[in-house]
């Protein structure tokens, strides 16, 4: 049951048996676990990458979604407490980075531990903003999509495709505007926060107080770019990866 599980939950898309360490990477809202495929490519095999795969999209488009932050955290969460083989590591970007600090939350509070969780793309748990974009109409959705430009705006274009996005992109509006953070104890867990210079949900202030969520080591990496500069500027951010999950100058990316 839980080898299945996992399956439906993780993406490996490149073997790496003796990893030196396992980066676990949650995708933006609308996002697939596919997002991730060239970190994984630049990592392995040094670092063993499972990429999250969210139910409601792509193979997994005939379950239902889970419509909550926690919900996620908690699948997420409970199928990596037991991989204590190797050092853990969490990356998220935008949504994907809440859903990683949630995990990382949990896993710490079960006694386990997170050596580095990486975010990007948003803004700290405790800065919080009115939004709604998920109770907007179709169109109203789709405008956000195109200021944020993380959909190619080609694939906006086919009628099809927009009907397939929208509930899975609305879902996750929806987890991401309801989500209330819950104070407590900060991370033991350094965080590596990357932001886009030019980012409209997430300013360059409100990534900075990710520094207030950890007893440990914290860096802002700051990058020209919008919401999704991290496609622009991937060689920089596989190299923080790499230096930070194996020894310094072992993976060249």
């Amino acid at each position: 049951m839980v080898a299945h599980a996992e399956d439906a939950w993780f993406r490996r898309f490149h073997a790496a048996p003796e990893a030196r360490a396992r980066l676990v990477c949650l995708p933006h809202a609308g996002g697939s676990a596919s997002f991730y495929f060239p970190v994984s490519r630049a990592l392995a095999p040094d670092v063993e990458v499972l990429a999250v795969q969210y139910p409601g999209r792509q193979d997994r488009r005939h379950e239902p979604f889970l419509t909550t932050i926690d919900a996620m955290a908690d699948a997420v969460a409970g199928l990596l407490a037991d991989k204590t083989d190797r050092p853990l590591a969490l990356f998220g970007h935008s949504m994907g980075a809440m859903v990683a600090y949630e995990v990382a939350r949990r896993l710490e509070s079960a006694g386990g531990s997170v050596d580095t969780l990486f975010v990007s793309g948003r803004r700290a748990p405790s800065r919080q903003r009115d939004e709604s974009v998920h109770t907007r109409t179709d169109e109203g959705v789709l405008d956000e999509l195109r200021r944020l430009s993380g959909t190619e705006m080609d694939l906006l274009g086919d009628e099809d495709v927009v009907r397939m996005i929208l509930p899975v992109v609305r879902n996750d509006y929806r987890a991401v505007e309801t989500y209330l953070h819950v104070p407590g104890t900060p991370l033991a867990a350094p965080v590596v926060a990357f932001t886009g210079t030019d980012d409209p949900v997430a300013s360059v202030a409100e990534v900075r107080s990710w520094a207030d969520h950890t007893s440990a080591g914290f860096e802002l990496v700051t990058l020209q770019g919008g919401h999704f500069f991290l496609t622009r500027h991937q060689d920089v951010i596989l190299r923080y990866l790499a230096d930070r999950l194996v020894d310094k100058g072992r993976v060249h990316v």
